[in-house]
C-alpha cells in the first residue's frame, strides 16, 4: 500500500510489511526504488491503495486487485528468459539480494531483518557464509597487549 511506504531515520521504507509467519517488519529501499514507485505512479495516475495492481491484457489496471503472486513468478521468468536464465525464479532474487549486501559490507543481522528471517542461521544459509579463520573479527578489535 502506498501509505507503507514512509520516511524513517531521514529514508525510505516499507513499514508493517507482513512475511511468513505473520512476522512483521519494516524493510529499508534505496532512493531509487521510492523514484520508480513515484514514476510507476504517475504513469498510472495512481495516489493511495495498492502500489503494484493487476493489468489485465488490454493495459488497464485493475483498481482494487493486487498483482497475483503467479503474475510475480511469470515477470521474473519472462525477465530471466531474456538474460538466459530460464531457470530463474522469483526466490533466487531474494538470495541475490543477500548476497549482494553481505558483499557490498552490510551486516548478517541487517540482513537478516530485511529477510524477515526469524532465525540467523536461515540467513546464513541465504549467504553460504562460514567461518574465516584468517580474518576473524577479533583480528578488527583494535586491541593489543604492550
Amino acid at each position: 500500500m502506498f501509505d507503507h511506504i514512509q520516511q524513517r531515520d531521514s529514508r525510505w521504507v516499507i513499514v508493517d510489511l507482513v512475511g511468513k509467519g505473520n512476522r512483521v517488519r519494516t524493510v529499508p529501499i534505496p532512493s531509487w526504488v521510492k523514484v520508480a514507485i513515484d514514476e510507476w505512479a504517475a504513469a498510472a495516475a495512481i495516489a493511495d491503495g495498492l502500489v503494484f495492481r493487476a493489468v489485465h491484457k488490454g493495459g488497464y489496471l485493475n483498481t482494487h486487485g493486487s498483482i497475483t503472486p503467479q503474475a510475480v513468478r511469470d515477470i521474473v521468468k519472462e525477465y530471466g528468459a531474456q538474460l538466459d536464465l530460464v531457470e530463474l525464479a522469483a526466490h533466487d532474487l531474494r538470495r541475490t539480494f543477500a548476497k549482494l549486501s553481505h558483499k557490498g559490507g552490510a551486516g548478517v543481522d541487517q540482513i537478516q531483518l530485511s529477510l524477515g528471517h526469524a532465525s540467523l542461521k536461515t540467513t546464513e544459509k541465504y549467504l553460504g557464509v562460514s567461518q574465516d579463520l584468517t580474518d576473524a573479527p577479533c583480528d578488527h578489535l583494535g586491541l593489543s597487549l604492550e
